[in-house]
């Protein structure tokens, strides 16, 4: 899913593939993220509220800056792994979650898997 995300945004240009990253990119539990470097939300498959949000700060249930994290995560490589917590919206409980992210110019593209 983030290797057909980063195409469409390539492909299409960064408004178009927002847009249909927020209403199409999502199965089950499975979905795509887009922020930039500031933290920003531009794309989100599971919660198209948080698109235009700044979440630099966020904390995930453990405290951790998750987003804070993937950004300085992003800034030293263009393709990692990010781990985690956070609710599953398949079974709406906190579950570790490994992100597989790949930066893109100034943004971070990412889709998570959850664990148990």
């Amino acid at each position: 899913m983030v290797k057909r995300a980063v195409a469409i945004i390539t492909e299409r240009g960064p408004e178009k593939a927002y847009a249909e990253i927020t209403k199409r990119f999502h199965d089950r539990d499975l979905y795509i993220t887009v922020i930039n470097l500031d933290g920003k939300v531009l794309a989100h498959g599971q919660r198209g509220n948080l698109v235009g949000r700044n979440l630099i700060n966020a904390k995930d249930p453990d405290g951790k800056l998750f987003i804070k994290e993937r950004v300085e995560l992003a800034r030293e490589q263009s393709v990692f792994w990010h781990s985690y917590k956070w609710q599953n919206p398949a079974t709406q409980e906190i579950e570790p979650q490994e992100a597989y992210c790949e930066r893109l110019n100034d943004i971070v593209v990412c889709g998570g898997v959850y664990s148990f």
